[in-house]
């Protein structure tokens, strides 16, 4: 049977055996609806996704993640239903453009659903196209990824893509956040603005 310590609030270390403390009071939700809120309260960064070739497509994610140093490589998921799984698939590559505090335009652009398809989709930003996958890298993104898709795994309704990186690069600066279902930036003195 396996051990737990659990560290208070405080940093007291409670030993074997230990029970976690009371859930916070609050309605039970539904275990969608229930992840859902609880993810909601989650901070993030929020990239962009990009496939390049035939079926170039580009995706606003914020399940995104490092996976590895050695050997390089990251994952982000991607429902099985929707375009950008088919464009990673199909190119066997994907780039990731990590976006920068002044880019809540471009997060809201490649989440709408409306947005034109293939290549159409980033004549309203500016971008080039990645040297090592042909994916576009989005300009004034904070950093950029390229990735060979590596293997594919089923989580549920969506696929884990782990890729290994090809390169990489970045520029620095504030970071665009995801939080309680809108896009934040932190100000000079770290606390979340809207």
């Amino acid at each position: 049977m396996p051990q737990h310590y659990l560290t208070d609030a405080d940093g007291t270390v409670r030993g074997p055996g230990a029970k976690p403390p009371e859930p916070a009071a609050g309605p039970l939700l539904p275990a969608r609806a229930g992840l859902r809120e609880v993810m909601s309260r989650f901070a993030t960064g929020i990239t962009v996704l990009t496939a390049g070739g035939e079926h170039a497509h580009g995706m606003t994610a914020n399940s995104f993640t490092s996976v590895s140093l050695e050997p390089p490589l990251v994952l982000c998921c991607v429902s099985r239903v929707a375009r950008m799984h088919s464009a990673i698939v199909e190119a066997g590559s994907y780039a990731v453009s990590v976006l920068g505090a002044d880019q809540r335009d471009v997060a809201r652009h490649f989440a709408d659903w409306r947005r034109p398809g293939g290549l159409a989709q980033f004549d309203a930003v500016d971008w080039t196209p990645g040297p090592r996958t042909g994916a576009p890298l989005l300009g004034g993104a904070l950093a950029w990824l390229e990735c060979a898709l590596d293997s594919v795994h089923v989580g549920g309704d969506h696929s884990i893509f782990v890729g290994r990186v090809l390169a990489s690069s970045g520029t620095g600066g504030d970071p665009l956040l995801f939080y309680g279902g809108d896009y934040l930036r932190f100000d000079d003195r770290l606390r979340a603005t809207a």
